[in-house]
């Protein structure tokens, strides 16, 4: 701790560079009144660091809470602080071209409104999407014009597919481990949340989505929107593209490099970004673009000035996901498993010495785990870790072979005492698997999991903690997210409907059911076959003409209205009537709020 730089005021004087006005006060509701964003309750940060926090999250969390609107450079301006991620305004001929507008159309609302007081009444003549979660495109109704039609909205080839698995396949699962990663229900004090590494957090208003006008296939594609010239750089996986604005020699480098290490694999869940790949597109960045850049900025924290600055930022954080790939494959190939490697690889002292390969959403820890899972997956090798019982059956076990719950939490207490909070905790989380009533144990794990956070500098690894703690002493707290977005539902693919209506299906209660739906989508012209055996939905489309057991003839919005379970006016039907209640009977519904620290 004492030799990391805090002598080095450089990132606050870039945190401030360019500040025009606050947003005052720095709270958005949406019109009936619910706070969607309050970056004021952030105030407290302004103090020195106290015991609860570790010295260098509180530093980090000091300069993501800085929010208004910055001047870039000229012509490029970006509001931060006002969501998670940061809305950039690159002013054109007519009016001005929007990148990344934020998670909730009441966010982005409010950012444009605080730009236009400062810069003019200027409209929106563009719209870019540098990647396609939902901190890049959820705000877009709330600075398109009403009626929307006209505007080029760009983004880069396969946004839209991306954009709507990791929101809805995996959906569920993803919105209750995002209770942890962000930890909402937790105070925003020095005790509890004190931000989330990107940002400070995220906003819980609308979320919108307008696809894609112009897609962005390839590295070098030159597009110019209202007067503004870019030249793209595509960066295939999550999908994402950086962009060269030459005429205001500026970078946009979207959130492939940030002044932290991002998540090779998020803890709320994704899958496996490629390190390996993300160091080479930023290498392909220097090679491209870095020698015409006067300035660097990205869709998350603040940006930097300077042509040898901005290559040496994007040189420093290549190494650092080239050095924890490479070191994670060179460790593997000597037999060590993803949780040693974890406690083995340190980064290089240069890169340890520079705040922006901190680990402040992603970590070394985390990150080097999840490039041992892109290449062996979760299985270490070891026989003992094939067949393992389930968590809650091996608690039992444990506690049954160290005495007894009671003995356990004495052991407990041995290990906190000597400071050894990590293994007090997996004792204590078989204590509490074995018996949920056992209240010590449950204190004492609230306890052990509280000093874990305050300790951690990383800000999702504290939210994590600090939420368990929360969730034993208190109980589950259910997402505070709302219902699929109507945008989002309308833009799904009939591919992507019958395939979210696959993975609800109970298998084994829909074993011996066979079924077969014909759906013709007259305003698409195509049409699909549904087939249920074995526990399995497939579907086709434009399949050999062979009888069904029922046929449909209607709408996509029909379709997605009556999987939905609503009442749907001129579907006409063909067959067995009672075969799409067969259907729906063997659907699963997800478990928004399923118990994360007890069983």
């Amino acid at each position: 701790m004492a030799d990391l730089p805090f002598h080095d005021r450089g990132d606050f004087d870039d945190a401030d560079r360019g500040f025009i006005a606050k947003l005052t006060p720095a709270v958005i509701r949406t019109v009936d009144g619910r706070v969607v964003w309050d970056n004021d309750s952030y105030d407290f940060l302004q103090a020195d660091c106290p015991d609860t926090a570790h010295p260098s999250l509180w530093r980090h969390g000091r300069l993501c809470a800085r929010q208004g609107l910055y001047e870039v450079t000229n012509g490029i301006y970006q509001v931060r602080g006002l969501d998670i991620s940061n809305m950039t305004l690159a002013e054109g001929e007519r009016g001005v071209v929007v990148i990344d507008p934020l998670i909730s159309t009441e966010c982005a609302a409010a950012a444009l409104k605080l730009y236009r007081a400062h810069r003019g009444d200027r409209p929106v003549t563009g719209v870019i999407y540098t990647n396609a979660h939902a901190d890049h495109f959820g705000g877009v109704r709330g600075v398109l014009p009403a009626t929307g039609g006209g505007v080029p909205i760009l983004a880069p080839a396969g946004f839209m597919e991306h954009a709507m698995t990791e929101n809805v396949y995996a959906g569920p699962a993803m919105n209750r481990r995002a209770v942890y990663t962000y930890g909402p229900a937790l105070p925003r004090s020095p005790e509890g949340q004190i931000g989330a590494g990107l940002g400070m957090t995220v906003s819980t208003g609308t979320m919108s989505l307008v696809p894609p006008t112009v897609e962005i296939v390839r590295t070098g594609q030159e597009e110019t929107v209202d007067g503004v010239h870019m030249v793209f750089h595509v960066t295939r996986g999550s999908p994402e593209m950086t962009f060269l604005l030459p005429g205001h020699h500026a970078l946009c480098l979207a959130e492939n490099a940030t002044h932290n290490q991002h998540n090779v694999l998020p803890l709320r869940g994704a899958a496996v970004r490629d390190a390996r790949a993300w160091a080479r597109y930023l290498t392909e960045t220097v090679s491209l673009f870095a020698g015409r850049a006067e300035v660097a900025f990205a869709s998350h924290h603040w940006p930097t000035w300077g042509r040898e600055r901005v290559e040496r930022f994007l040189g420093q954080q290549r190494d650092m996901y080239a050095y924890l790939h490479d070191q994670t494959l060179r460790l593997l190939n000597k037999g060590l498993t993803a949780v040693e490697i974890a406690e083995t690889v340190q980064l290089p002292p240069e890169l340890e010495q520079v705040w922006h390969t901190h680990g402040y959403t992603g970590s070394l820890s985390h990150n080097v785990k999840a490039v041992y899972q892109r290449y062996l997956g979760w299985f270490d090798g070891n026989p003992a870790h094939l067949w393992e019982h389930p968590p809650r059956e091996s608690a039992l076990r444990y506690v049954e072979c160290l005495g007894g719950g009671a003995a356990v939490v004495a052991f407990a207490r041995r290990y906190v005492d000597e400071n050894d909070l990590r293994f007090a905790a997996q004792l204590l989380n078989h204590a509490v698997f074995a018996d949920e009533g056992n209240k010590e144990a449950r204190d004492l794990l609230a306890e052990v999991y509280t000093r874990l956070g305050h300790g951690a500098e990383n800000a999702t690894w504290r939210n994590f903690y600090l939420m368990g703690a929360l969730e034993l002493a208190d109980g589950i707290v259910p997402a505070a997210l709302e219902p699929a977005a109507p945008d989002l539902l309308a833009a799904l693919t009939v591919e992507q409907i019958f395939d979210s209506i696959a993975i609800r299906v109970d298998g084994p209660r829909a074993w011996h059911e066979r079924l077969a739906i014909d759906w013709h989508l007259t305003d698409l012209g195509r049409r699909y076959r549904t087939t249920l055996s074995n526990g399995a939905l497939i579907q086709q489309a434009d399949p050999r003409d062979e009888s069904a057991d029922l046929t449909l003839r209607l709408t996509k919005a029909q379709l997605v209205g009556l999987l939905a379970g609503k009442g749907v006016e001129g579907v006409e039907r063909e067959g067995d009537t009672t075969v799409l209640r067969r259907l729906v009977a063997v659907l699963d519904r997800p478990v928004p709020d399923f118990a994360v620290v007890t069983a």
